[in-house]
């Protein structure tokens, strides 16, 4: 496999005939870059239309538990053999902790194992909601400690928690997350300032 050279990653070089096609720079235009509005792109009293602004505030960890507590997609960060790792999972709140289900043979579920009893990985677990056509939505960060659930009285009690893997294969390895911190924040749209 062949090195890239610097000079192959440079910008291509427009000649004027390309430069020419570019309807900023079409013969008998006046400028050298993109049309500027005109006065009739304006609202109709001659102002700019406002918008609405985007407004951040924390959420309380009751509220972020309220928000969380239906389940569904979240996405775990570790570090893994390979360094940081983000995955997304099937999760349910059940008794103040996350649970997801994995493979006991699957990476994630090695990584998550330490090999020394009573010995837990730190985690990071995200869950959001986002509606990209508003612009606004939340999200919930849990830190805390993975718990592989190992005994079998453990595993009878989470098993009440219903959560289910939509990918296939085994996923018999339960694995709690044991919250030390729950922080999270809304963004939301303002209403644009009334006129008059």
């Amino acid at each position: 496999m062949g090195w890239i050279m610097a000079a192959d990653m440079r910008a291509p070089n427009l000649s004027a005939s390309a430069c020419a096609r570019d309807t900023c720079h079409r013969p008998g235009s006046r400028g050298a870059g993109p049309r500027l509005g005109r006065e009739s792109d304006v609202a109709g009293d001659g102002s700019m239309p406002e918008i609405a602004r985007s407004v951040v505030e924390p959420l309380d960890e009751a509220e972020c538990l309220r928000l969380i507590s239906a389940g569904g997609v979240g996405r775990i960060g570790y570090i893994g053999r390979f360094g940081p790792t983000v995955l997304p999972v099937n999760y349910a709140l059940y008794e103040g902790t996350i649970v997801f289900r994995t493979g006991q043979e699957s990476p994630m579920g090695e990584d998550l194992r330490t090999g020394i009893e009573h010995a837990e990985s730190k985690v990071a677990f995200e869950i959001d909601e986002i509606s990209q056509a508003t612009r606004e939505g939340w999200s919930i960060l849990v830190q805390g400690s993975a718990h592989p659930v190992d005994s079998e009285a453990e595993r009878v009690s989470v098993m009440q928690s219903g959560v289910e893997a939509w990918a296939g294969g085994e996923k018999e390895l339960f694995v709690r997350v044991v919250p030390t911190h729950i922080t999270g924040r809304r963004i939301r749209r303002t209403d644009p300032p009334s006129a008059g």
